[in-house]
């Protein structure tokens, strides 16, 4: 039998899957939207419709795998689900980019194609995220994993920003619009592969008391509802995702329609990568400091403060536009930082509530209401751009430039109100979840 690996190494290797993960995720973020309207010339309407589908599509699917982690364990391991889940993964992603036409039967295939890839994400994306909470149930190692996890993310969100573009031209010899984002998914789907099955192979968790036997669907969604934690977080976090999905799938098109600038609109999205990577660290210490719920409202604050001046002072060149989204991204990781530092402890919360202890629920259903808020904030911003008069590929009125970023302004500055109000009312201030394992454990 091998020896065991350090611990500090043992959740950094664990953590590097999210950077596989990443690779997936911030080419669906960032890009495939912009992809859908500007690459393969579908109406924004249409684009945001399939987006939108998809991402509810992706939540149910997510609640499925988190249901399905619950109450099955794989008998060779969840590394195992890794291993053999990132091969089918890879797959779906490059064909959610093969451009294959805007006729109906091709857009019928891209819609397939999208929802697939969805479906694969979901399948072993909660899987993994379940394993977070048997590598360690010491809050101090699982933010120490939630504050690497996000730095290898970030790492991965620069080599997508920064990456598609030329990566694409590169692998297919010059080629650029729709065939270029299929070479990069190509590459990204190599090197995803690669890392998930590492990461499977290396993973090992922690000694685990005895289960019970799984509860019920039923009584896993009764314990989410009756869990105070998980509920005001969650929504919390539906608030906060409206917010940054809108500013972020935004970012490509007012580079684009406002600024002229498509370069630096993807040297914008590389940047705000690259701050991600060193705030974290930062809001790490902070979290040390004052505690992961006083953190959100920190970070929320500065959120609105840099949302407040966007909307009090029109931002006309690409620098400055640039240093706005990096210092906006710098507040914004703060924010996901408490998040996914909050919602292992949510475990112990609703066990210590209900009597019934559910992982795999947890993070389905948190995954399930992230989705479904992407999707939200994606129909949102596809009406507004649509009723502002937005045709891809074209230049802007004035009136419709206007219209365009007040959706861009508004839209995020209330919905990150919403959040603060929500997590007034989440138990878990600093200390609680220490306090909750002792009880645990009398």
């Amino acid at each position: 039998m091998r020896p065991p690996l350090p611990l500090k190494l043992r959740l950094t290797l664990f953590a590097l899957g999210d950077f596989a993960f990443n690779l997936y995720w911030q080419s669906i973020m960032l890009f495939l939207l912009f992809y859908y309207t500007d690459a393969l010339g579908l109406a924004m309407t249409t684009a945001a419709a399939i987006y939108t589908a998809a991402s509810i599509w992706d939540g149910i699917a997510n609640f499925v795998a988190g249901a399905v982690t619950d109450r099955r364990r794989p008998e060779h391991g969840y590394g195992r689900v890794l291993i053999l889940g990132s091969v089918p993964l890879g797959l779906a992603c490059i064909l959610t980019y093969a451009p294959l036409g805007t006729g109906l039967g091709g857009l019928t295939l891209v819609v397939i194609g999208h929802l697939l890839f969805r479906t694969a994400y979901a399948a072993i994306n909660v899987p993994y995220l379940a394993m977070g909470a048997r590598i360690s149930v010491d809050s101090r190692d699982r933010a120490f994993v939630a504050g690497a996890r996000m730095l290898f993310g970030t790492l991965a969100w620069v080599v997508v920003a920064r990456g598609t573009v030329p990566i694409g031209m590169w692998i297919g010899g010059g080629a650029v619009a729709a065939r270029g984002y299929l070479w990069a998914a190509v590459l990204f789907a190599v090197l995803g592969t690669a890392i998930l099955m590492l990461v499977g192979a290396t993973y090992r968790e922690e000694a685990m008391p005895a289960a019970p036997a799984p509860p019920s669907v039923r009584a896993s969604v009764a314990s989410l509802i009756a869990n105070r934690a998980f509920v005001t977080l969650n929504l919390a976090m539906m608030a906060m995702i409206v917010a940054v999905t809108v500013l972020n799938k935004s970012v490509l098109y007012y580079f684009k329609y406002f600024l002229d600038s498509d370069d630096a609109g993807q040297s914008a999205l590389a940047w705000m990568g690259v701050v991600s990577a060193v705030a974290v660290p930062i809001w790490m210490l902070l979290q040390r400091l004052m505690g992961t719920r006083a953190l959100w409202f920190v970070a929320a604050a500065l959120c609105i403060a840099g949302l407040a001046l966007f909307a009090a002072v029109h931002i006309d060149r690409p620098l400055a536009m640039q240093l706005f989204l990096v210092g906006m991204q710098a507040a914004i990781v703060g924010l996901h930082f408490a998040f996914w530092a909050m919602l292992p402890n949510t475990i112990e919360y609703g066990e210590q509530a209900t009597g019934l202890r559910v992982e795999g629920a947890v993070f389905g259903a948190a995954a399930l209401l992230q989705r479904v808020a992407i999707g939200l904030a994606t129909a949102i911003l596809g009406f507004g751009f649509d009723s502002a008069g937005y045709m891809a590929n074209v230049p802007q009125s004035d009136a419709t430039l206007a219209a365009m970023r007040w959706t861009i302004a508004l839209v995020p500055l209330a919905a990150l109100t919403i959040s603060c109000g929500l997590m007034l009312l989440n138990p878990l201030g600093k200390g609680a979840h220490a306090r909750i394992l002792k009880g645990l454990e009398r």
